[in-house]
């Protein structure tokens, strides 16, 4: 027997004044996303926002229902309507953000739940090129990260059926 271990680099930034103009950009779209959000149950507004590699920007947000499991995440709306609107152009990279109408304060980044990083990473695969992820609330810390491979570590994908 052996222990192993996974790890992975990203980044931290304190706020969005170190950002790059496109990213600082697409995180905005992403906080101006949550405003659309359909959230009466949980009041937790959630905002994405894709860069794809024409250049266009696509904006979703979560939209809740009665019947919970029915509710759509912001990534997955977001992911929807770039193959809808922009069939085959890879995605670059997806900021999201929040607002948690319960709290005074959304100010810590929150990573996409598990069906997402799943969805997620299945379009990674199907464009065959990296998706950078931008996270964070309303204000405070940005983290980046590179792939989002490194958020869904033992993932269960496609080849896993062969």
């Amino acid at each position: 027997m052996r222990k192993e271990a996974i790890s992975f680099v990203y980044e931290v930034f304190d706020d969005t004044s170190s950002l790059a103009g496109v990213d600082k950009n697409l995180l905005q779209k992403a906080k101006l996303a949550t405003q659309t959000s359909y959230a009466p149950y949980s009041e937790f507004c959630v905002g994405a926002a894709a860069l794809l590699s024409n250049g266009a920007i696509i904006s979703g947000s979560n939209q809740e229902n009665a019947s919970s499991p029915a509710g759509l995440c912001a990534e997955r709306v977001v992911l929807a309507a770039a193959a809808a609107t922009h069939h085959n152009i890879p995605i670059e990279t997806i900021a999201i953000s929040y607002d948690n109408k319960r709290t005074s304060t959304s100010n810590r980044p929150v990573a996409p739940c598990g069906i997402c990083r799943q969805s997620l990473l299945e379009t990674q695969t199907k464009q065959q090129t990296p998706i950078r992820l931008i996270l964070s609330g309303m204000e405070g810390k940005v983290l980046m990260i590179d792939d989002i491979r490194h958020l869904l570590p033992f993932s269960f994908t496609a080849e896993d059926m062969k």
